[in-house]
């Protein structure tokens, strides 16, 4: 499970997942001119893997692949995630930096030069807006109708939330997405809720919340890598042909206008050829 603790790169390569702040605040101020690799690790029985490739980052360019193994980075040997946090930050914007890393059965090299560090908003819709949505990975039924995969709703608008039972503005949130499911669902609007929480934890939340909406757990994370999540609530508008046409991260009350805006626009358009 991903907790609020856990901080799987640092600030230096990409935030581990946190309850979202607004624009502007402290946090996104102490990334200012910080240098960027953009990805995440996960810790196996193989050494440093590479969870998730930012689309458009350094390492993206660089060519790095989701299940590489980093051996070395700008010259360190890598034995935690910490290692890599530590390298690049040694460094400075601009700079480029030699990875060393396995993949398969081999060993590979491949030099990434270093960006700004995005804010959260920037990344995440880097990541994916214009693309399509990444399919879900081991996901599992909590509650509602929840289906067994992105391709079973082709056709429909699709409000994909990214949240947990501890962050406060995901339980605000809620709320709102309930409504335009049932303003809209008859329409077309399917929203699906994911957690990496215990289900058992997540089911009791949904109910004590009256989510009817479909809701589902991500045991292992591997959904919410897959979409590059590493700040709650985080929400992807995806269009009726798998389509991911806008991403928002944290809640902003100002902006229920604009998501029901969109909503309509996308349910408008025509279902997408065969």
């Amino acid at each position: 499970m991903i907790t609020p603790q856990r901080l799987a790169v640092g600030l230096a390569v990409l935030g581990g997942l946190l309850c979202a702040t607004p624009a502007g605040d402290a946090r996104a101020q102490s990334t200012a001119g910080r240098p960027w690799l953009g990805l995440t690790m996960d810790v196996d029985s193989q050494g440093v893997r590479v969870g998730h490739v930012i689309h458009g980052s350094p390492a993206d360019a660089a060519g790095m692949h989701e299940g590489d193994h980093l051996v070395r980075v700008a010259g360190t040997s890598i034995a935690k995630a910490a290692d890599v946090v530590h390298a690049v930050a040694a460094l400075a914007v601009g700079d480029r930096v030699q990875i060393e890393f396995t993949r398969g059965r081999g060993t590979q090299t491949a030099q990434a030069v270093l960006a700004p560090f995005p804010s959260q908003d920037e990344m995440v819709r880097m990541d994916l807006v214009g693309a399509p949505a990444p399919v879900w990975k081991d996901t599992q039924v909590v509650s509602g109708v929840f289906p067994a995969s992105l391709a079973a709703l082709r056709g429909h608008v699709v409000l994909l939330d990214f949240w947990a039972t501890w962050c406060a503005p995901c339980r605000v949130s809620i709320p709102k997405l309930e409504a335009l499911q049932s303003r809209y669902g008859a329409q077309g609007l399917s929203v699906v809720g994911i957690s990496t929480e215990d289900p058992a934890d997540v089911a009791l939340f949904a109910q004590r919340m009256s989510m009817h909406y479909g809701v589902g757990a991500d045991p292992h994370g591997a959904t919410t890598r897959a979409y590059g999540v590493f700040s709650l609530p985080t929400l992807v508008v995806i269009d009726k042909a798998g389509k991911v046409r806008d991403v928002s991260v944290g809640y902003d009350p100002s902006g229920s206008a604009s998501l029901d805006a969109t909503v309509k626009a996308l349910l408008a358009e025509p279902a997408p050829g065969p």
